[in-house]
């Protein structure tokens, strides 16, 4: 039996290391370990056979200087566990940041926004990487959006799910592919009714489009402060920066 090795993280001999951290002074509904584990096996199983990218996520409140970071916090306001600028801990590292006030005000379980922003990281650390569509239009490296509002279970807690590489290639497939996790999608560049995409037209012009006009009005609706889409548009709404430590 062939066993097959996949592509790290930046040519790295082990799994990136994800700092799962909790800062929140609210209940998540659901116990850290628990959460954490349902995250890695989902990624395990579902994410990685199809993106190649294998992580260890683990539990602590010291993370190592190397660690990416997934923090849970009550909102964008809250300081603590916020000393990073835009998508970077001070150190330099990728973080993603869960605002469980937020996301629990909204009527969504915390594992299902968690795995969102953890598949979205890891895809695109930096936030800045784009689609060619046509010569003038690009679609942002974001891999939940377009589909954002649908999900699966893993040991019973809701999961987002995420398109596939054949989503991001504008031409024709073959019939059957898959371009997205729950085969919603049939193809490139599509979205479901409770999906949103970023465009970049021109180089310039960064337009966000909808699946429907009650997802327009669901996301004009919230607060956006901190959210890793903000910081593809230089009109975005950013948190103030900080500076190193």
């Amino acid at each position: 039996m062939t066993t097959t090795k996949r592509a790290l993280l930046g040519g790295a001999n082990k799994p990136v290391r994800i700092a799962c951290i909790n800062h929140a002074k609210r209940s998540l509904n659901v116990p850290m370990a628990k959460l954490t584990a349902a995250l890695q096996k989902c990624y395990d199983r579902h994410f990685l056979p199809v993106w190649g990218y294998p992580v260890k996520l683990y539990n602590t409140n010291d993370p190592r200087p190397t660690d990416w970071q997934l923090i849970y916090v009550n909102n964008s306001s809250q300081r603590k566990g916020l000393s990073g600028r835009h998508e970077l801990t001070y150190r330099g590292q990728p973080i993603s940041k869960i605002f469980v006030e937020r996301v629990l005000a909204g009527g969504e379980d915390v594992s299902l926004a968690a795995s969102h922003e953890l598949f979205e990281m890891v895809l695109d650390p930096m936030a800045n990487l784009w689609a060619d569509k046509t010569k003038r239009t690009q679609y942002a490296y974001e891999v939940c959006d377009a589909v954002e509002e649908d999900s699966f279970e893993v040991d019973g807690l809701p999961m987002s799910n995420f398109v596939y590489p054949s989503w991001f290639e504008p031409f024709d497939h073959p019939r059957g592919t898959k371009f997205d996790h729950l085969g919603s999608l049939t193809e490139p560049f599509t979205m479901t009714e409770g999906g949103y995409l970023i465009k970049r037209v021109d180089g310039r012009d960064i337009i966000k489009e909808f699946g429907s006009l009650a997802k327009q009005r669901r996301f004009e609706a919230e607060d956006r402060r901190g959210h890793r889409s903000e910081f593809r548009d230089p009109r975005g709404i950013h948190l103030a920066p900080r500076g190193r430590r």
